[in-house]
């Protein structure tokens, strides 16, 4: 814990008669605390850069029109250090798109009236093994599993850098402290120092942090690739440089192969259509392009995104015939490998997606980037091609309740055997 968090300690939560709620589980209107007469939560932190106590004042707010917040979040964006997840680019484009009923609401942190932290706080109704309907606190997300399958990672509270770790655990122990009875916060996609905050944060509320989920985002630093003479294949493996070498001997043999980065929006949509018919034609119902509300989001992020370079979008050619697209994220000199789409063969030997994503890493450090990430999820190429790897954490909390720990042991016990099936799939690999 940092000189911040030791600092922080608690003044006052929202009282319990502040909270109005709709039938279908979201906030109904602002708490604004100039509204409601009503103290809003209040942390305050001794900054090692300040001589006096900074006061943290956490609200939840109404959303206003999205085009108001965005004005507020880029103002921030630009005194903060965040993921791309964290982005306008991101945020904006999935408040367009939320599906109906997920009323998204702003939890806002202040420093007296300057803003230090924003985040979306949707509220929605779960049932479980008790016999009330219990409240679920979503940071960045809806509730709704099929549209939170865009999947965030890197999931966080965009704050000030100068106050990062003070607003993170003001915000977290304010919606902690909204819990009632059996009601959850849940964080999706948070690495290990949100991870420990929030535990900490919690464990003085008196809440049980239990994790739902754990990953680990593998990826290739390109430090260590600079310092071993930038010859990105010499890094790997030695079986994994002669598939790699095979598969382009045998790929040359259709023509020159070339690795396209596409800068005109019309034409990264069509490679996009591509991808998803590569996609689905590997995955079918299981791929994420079953879901229409994926697509529809999708192709408003490239069209957005591709005019500035964070959304990158790239072909793998053999003579004329594409082999490997890949739909990557560009921010803060990270590549971030979202979603992907190869075009599979009888031949075993042939590996579009290894030699796409090796044409792209030795693209990206050409252009003097830092690091290409492929993001949580196993996959065989992951593991081959990495030399650094991130754990990221779904975790829940709430009250300790016989519910809860039914619902751990479950939850347990299906941990245990997608480990198993992960450890299957990488010795079958």
């Amino acid at each position: 814990m940092n000189e911040q968090q030791r600092a922080a300690r608690t003044f006052l939560a929202f009282p319990p008669q502040c909270e109005k709620y709709q039938e279908d589980g979201c906030l109904s209107g602002p708490l604004d605390v100039s509204a409601i007469g009503a103290e809003p939560y209040r942390v305050a932190s001794v900054e090692q850069t300040m001589r006096q106590d900074t006061v943290i004042d956490v609200t939840v707010e109404a959303l206003p029109d999205i085009a108001r917040l965005e004005t507020h979040w880029k103002e921030l964006e630009a005194r903060a250090t965040h993921s791309f997840y964290l982005s306008w680019l991101w945020i904006g484009t999935w408040l367009r798109h939320l599906p109906g009923g997920a009323q998204p609401h702003v939890l806002v942190a202040r420093t007296s009236s300057r803003i230090v932290g924003l985040a979306i706080i949707c509220r929605r109704r779960a049932w479980g093994f008790g016999r009330h309907a219990r409240a679920r606190w979503l940071l960045n997300e809806t509730g709704d599993v099929r549209f939170d399958r865009l999947f965030i990672e890197y999931n966080d509270i965009l704050a000030e850098r100068s106050l990062a770790d003070a607003t993170r655990v003001a915000c977290v122990e304010a919606l902690a402290h909204r819990l009632r009875r059996s009601d959850q916060l849940v964080l999706s996609g948070i690495d290990p120092d949100f991870e420990l905050a929030a535990c900490r944060t919690a464990g003085r509320s008196g809440l049980i942090t239990e994790v739902k989920a754990e990953d680990t985002a593998r990826w290739i630093d390109f430090v260590k690739v600079r310092q071993k003479g930038a010859n990105y294949r010499a890094t790997l493996g030695r079986s994994t440089r002669q598939a790699v070498s095979r598969a382009m001997r045998l790929y040359g043999e259709r023509g020159p192969i070339a690795f396209r980065t596409i800068e005109v929006t019309s034409e990264a949509l069509a490679a996009f259509d591509l991808l998803a018919e590569l996609h689905q034609a590997r995955w079918g119902r299981r791929g994420a392009f079953a879901n229409p509300s994926f697509r529809r989001f999708h192709e408003e992020l490239i069209t957005r995104g591709v005019p500035t370079g964070t959304v990158r979008i790239s072909r793998t050619l053999a003579g004329d015939q594409t082999v490997g697209v890949l739909y990557n994220f560009v921010y803060d000199r990270r590549v971030l490998n979202y979603q992907s789409g190869f075009l599979y063969e009888r031949d075993g030997r042939l590996k579009p997606g290894l030699i796409s994503h090796v044409l792209a890493i030795e693209d990206s450090i050409r252009r003097g980037e830092c690091g290409y990430d492929f993001l949580a999820g196993f996959a065989g190429h992951k593991s081959r091609l990495a030399n650094a790897e991130r754990p990221m954490k779904w975790i829940v909390i709430g009250r300790d309740s016989p519910e809860r720990r039914i619902e751990a042991q479950l939850r347990g016990a299906k941990r245990v055997l997608g480990t198993i099936a992960a450890h299957l799939k990488q010795a079958a690999a």
